[in-house]
């Protein structure tokens, strides 16, 4: 059996992000894995034309000043833990940055949460943990905190 070492666990700062940190650091403690959070803001791309209103540079900051803060705090909340917790935010697209990230940092599993969405919902918006699963280079563990 692999080893794992290090656990990736995508947040979202929802109001569901509770249960899917708390039952993803707890299999990362069994595992006695490092634990590594990750917040990707979206980054807009393809409607820059669509956005050109002065307002949205200084919005796309504070997005990410806002999203920074909540990191360092959900970062803070775990430093209890036995094995290194670290947490990170980027701009970009949510499934393709935790698929670069899970490669760069030769990650041994993520550990996601799913939202349950269905119909025309997914249809037009996806899925950030379906896309994850079909791609990522390491072992996948998806949590639905709405069952």
């Amino acid at each position: 059996m692999n080893t794992v070492n290090k656990v990736i666990i995508p947040v979202d700062f929802t109001s569901s992000m509770d249960q899917v940190v708390e039952y993803a650091t707890s299999i990362a403690d069994q595992l006695e894995a490092d634990i590594l959070f990750f917040h990707v803001i979206n980054d807009f791309k393809g409607y820059d034309m669509m956005l050109v209103h002065p307002s949205f540079e200084p919005m796309k900051k504070d997005l990410f000043e806002v999203s920074q803060k909540k990191m360092a705090v959900l970062v803070a909340d775990h430093q209890h833990r036995k094995h290194k917790v670290s947490g990170e935010v980027v701009f970009g697209e949510a499934g393709d940055e935790i698929i670069n990230l899970a490669r760069n940092e030769k990650a041994d599993m993520i550990i996601i949460g799913t939202h349950g969405v269905k119909g025309l919902e997914r249809l037009l918006m996806g899925s950030t943990a379906e896309y994850v699963v079909k791609k990522a280079p390491c072992p996948i563990l998806t949590f639905n905190p709405f069952r």
